[in-house]
């Protein structure tokens, strides 16, 4: 679709003014009963983009990437007025290949939620039942993905699932990469050994090639790595049993319906135990809150962000411009991260989860020893609505990423495909096999 709509630029078919102006209306009309967007740029009309493989694409931006010239708010009050004065490595690569951002996506507040329920702006409303949930932290991405008739691809970011969830409950693809083959340079981050940025597209042909174009080692990101492609031979899969109990019954069929799909197109499945999916969801929350206290410490009303009047010492003017700036979930979260990393609390739990997740990498190398992909349904149930959401403890909330922590957790990349209405088919390979996830991905859409 890129590529007919890139050479339809080139040949004159296609205006360039005349289809921003378009493409802009349309987002506002989208935005005004989806609450997808967080920022709007009005100005991509006025945009004279490079020549190069994306010319003229339209592409939305999660909030939390940094976009030179439009606000940058990660979803929080505190960086409200925020509009950074460069741009993301991502970003640069996709301008340089002509790429026009449209707008900045909503999603929970620095990425803490799995429904976007913690924006501190609208909150992103699931396209195919608006009473509904599209899922987050990247809800916003996911939502206007799904309901864009023009061509267009989201830069998402994920820490625990935060591009799958979303992914899965709006019905399009998404591709999370290995941790460290796309810079995060210019990411306002959560939590920095987990945190990756990956895409969304209505089909796999135009995630590929953007996703070929995002990759690689950046100077400006030292945990970066050459991207080394492995063969996309895809012939057994496998089905972690514990990924497939408790599920919503149309999550279930759907999840079967898909292997099925699979089987009859030669690729075979098998299902096996996967020891430390327990031990994944609170060691997850536990590094993540860990490095999210740290990283939110910068926010104290001096450098960028919301600032007020100076009033008593610095302790007390840092504690009252993020208690106005923070929301709820960012708290919570900053109390329990700060807990953990505590001396005497340290090595009972920080340093424990680090070991829980050596051996959950250990783990899943263990199976592509064998399996070439381990595949899952994305989401163990469909997308809540909003009242039901309300009623959700922060522990049943954090429980909703019980099956996208374990590859988060252990770096590993993971493809969503979408299977039913708001259901996902999850694939997980090993580290740098994202041409097998495609390949799997091309095999059931043929």
């Amino acid at each position: 679709m890129i590529k007919k709509f890139v050479k339809d630029i080139e040949d004159g078919v296609i205006k360039l003014p005349e289809f921003y102006d378009k493409v802009i209306k349309k987002c506002k009309s989208i935005d005004s009963k989806y609450n997808c967007f967080i920022t709007i740029n009005e100005d991509a009309v006025k945009e004279k983009p490079k020549s190069g493989l994306l010319t003229g694409l339209p592409i939305s931006v999660k909030d939390c990437i940094c976009t030179k010239g439009i606000r940058s708010t990660a979803g929080s009050k505190i960086l409200e007025s925020y509009v950074p004065v460069f741009d993301a490595t991502v970003i640069s690569k996709l301008k340089e290949q002509g790429a026009i951002i449209i707008g900045k996506t909503a999603q929970d507040e620095f990425g803490f939620g799995s429904f976007s329920t913690n924006c501190a702006y609208n909150i992103p409303k699931n396209p195919f039942d608006a009473d509904r949930s599209c899922g987050g932290s990247s809800g916003g991405a996911g939502c206007i993905t799904q309901l864009a008739d023009f061509p267009h691809v989201a830069l998402a970011e994920s820490t625990g699932g935060s591009i799958s969830n979303p992914a899965a409950f709006c019905g399009v693809y998404s591709i999370t990469p290995t941790y460290g083959i796309v810079s995060r340079y210019g990411l306002i981050d959560y939590a920095n050994s987990l945190d990756k940025i990956g895409l969304m597209s209505k089909n796999i042909e135009d995630m590929k090639m953007v996703f070929e174009i995002i990759v690689g080692k950046d100077k400006m990101d030292p945990t970066t790595v050459d991207y080394k492609p492995v063969k996309p031979d895809v012939k057994k899969i496998g089905i972690p049993k514990q990924y497939i109990k408790g599920l919503d019954k149309k999550v279930e069929k759907a999840f079967w319906d898909a292997i099925k799909k699979l089987e009859k197109k030669g690729i075979k499945f098998e299902e096996f135990d996967l020891e430390y999916t327990a031990e994944a969801l609170p060691a997850y929350y536990i590094i993540a809150m860990a490095e999210a206290s740290t990283n939110l410490a910068k926010y104290s009303g001096l450098r960028y962000g919301l600032q007020l009047p100076m009033q008593g010492n610095f302790e007390e003017y840092a504690s009252t411009v993020r208690e106005q700036g923070f929301g709820q979930e960012a708290k919570r979260r900053i109390i329990l991260g700060t807990y953990t990393r505590m001396a005497g609390y340290r090595d009972q739990y920080y340093l424990k989860a680090m070991k829980i997740r050596t051996k959950i990498i250990d783990e899943f190398k263990k199976h592509f020893k064998k399996y070439d992909a381990i595949v899952s349904p994305t989401m163990p149930i469909l997308p809540p609505k909003f009242k039901e959401i309300e009623k959700l403890t922060p522990l049943e909330n954090y429980q909703m990423d019980i099956l996208t922590v374990g590859p988060n957790v252990a770096g590993l990349p993971h493809l969503n495909i979408p299977i039913a209405e708001s259901i996902g088919l999850h694939v997980i390979g090993d580290h740098m096999s994202e041409n097998k996830l495609f390949k799997v991905g091309e095999v059931y859409g043929s």
